[in-house]
């Protein structure tokens, strides 16, 4: 016997309490999110691997629009690197972060389908100050430099991204995405769509669609017309909401950050719907100002949808 030496753990042990801890953290991730369900992954039985697929009550991105069954990516190495993740960091929280089928903590990405467990709790928008950040037209070359600005005050946004834009950077928006927020269609090449055909309107709809899902997954649920003009012949090309805003903050028009900040900041009202342009680095640079003094003044970054408890009316036009 090699005195000093530790003896070797059973076969199997590193696998059970790898588990375990998976299972702990599942726990954990009930608690905030909702309920879980946890499927043993058969090619890795004997490592005790486990698949982790947790739904908020809110719903969790990746849910498709016609199906009630959310979906599951599944990494090479067994479980969900999403799932994995959420568990990864509720297992940190109680000092448990080995966790089997983990080969690198580092690289699991750190949400759920663009949703950490944080993220993932409800927010009531009756009873606390909410308001719903939306930005048009991008992605564009700012874009990466608001999220930044964005997960500083943990807030969450609404993108309604053109199609053209996105087929042609889809890295960003699938970082947006990944990051919690929503992403809707601004159409593929931001036309008007009063003086579009019937057909020609649900061709830009179809195209954005199309694109945006090849990214992310999932088909946007919001659709915001460009220059905010619709008419009856447009609203019956789509049954989803047409979302509207409150507040316009002329940013298009303004191109100045202090202008920008001081008008979002003077006429924001709780569960106002604010329209920016994230194309515009002026308006990036107000963000800062924006955020930090709303988030003192106690209000909440939400979605759209959130804003509307996950149920926008047919018409999104400012606080209801």
């Amino acid at each position: 016997m090699n005195i000093g030496t530790k003896p070797r753990p059973p076969a199997g042990a590193g696998a059970r309490r790898g588990t375990t801890r998976l299972l702990t953290a599942a726990a954990l991730v009930t608690a905030a999110c909702g309920y879980l369900t946890i499927t043993p992954d058969p090619g890795r039985a004997t490592s005790g691997a486990a698949q982790v697929s947790a739904v908020a009550g809110l719903g969790v991105r990746g849910m498709t629009p016609d199906s009630a069954q959310p979906e599951t990516r599944q990494a090479k190495g067994g479980a969900s690197p999403g799932a994995l993740s959420v568990a990864v960091r509720a297992a940190r929280a109680t000092g448990a972060v080995e966790v089997a089928g983990a080969a690198s903590i580092a690289r699991v990405p750190a949400a759920i389908d663009g949703v950490t467990a944080e993220q993932a709790r409800p927010v009531d928008c009756r009873r606390v100050k909410c308001v719903a950040l939306t930005f048009d037209d991008g992605p564009g070359r700012y874009t990466d430099a608001l999220l930044r600005h964005l997960a500083d005050h943990r807030a969450r946004a609404t993108f309604f991204v053109v199609g053209q834009n996105v087929a042609a950077s889809p890295g960003i928006v699938r970082r947006t995405y990944a990051a919690g927020h929503e992403i809707g269609s601004h159409t593929w090449s931001h036309p008007d769509l009063t003086k579009l055909s019937a057909v020609r309107v649900r061709s830009q709809l179809a195209r954005t669609d199309q694109a945006i899902k090849a990214v992310i997954g999932v088909r946007p649920k919001l659709v915001r017309p460009p220059y905010g003009a619709f008419n009856a012949a447009v609203r019956h090309q789509t049954r989803r909401p047409i979302v509207m805003w409150s507040l316009d903050t002329l940013d298009w028009r303004l191109r100045d950050s202090a202008k920008v900040a001081r008008k979002a900041l003077k006429s924001v009202r709780p569960g106002s719907v604010i329209l920016f342009h994230d194309i515009h680095p002026s308006t990036v640079r107000a963000m800062p100002r924006i955020l930090r003094t709303l988030s003192k003044r106690g209000y909440r970054f939400v979605t759209v949808s959130q804003l509307y408890g996950g149920r926008p009316p047919k018409l999104v036009y400012g606080a209801q």
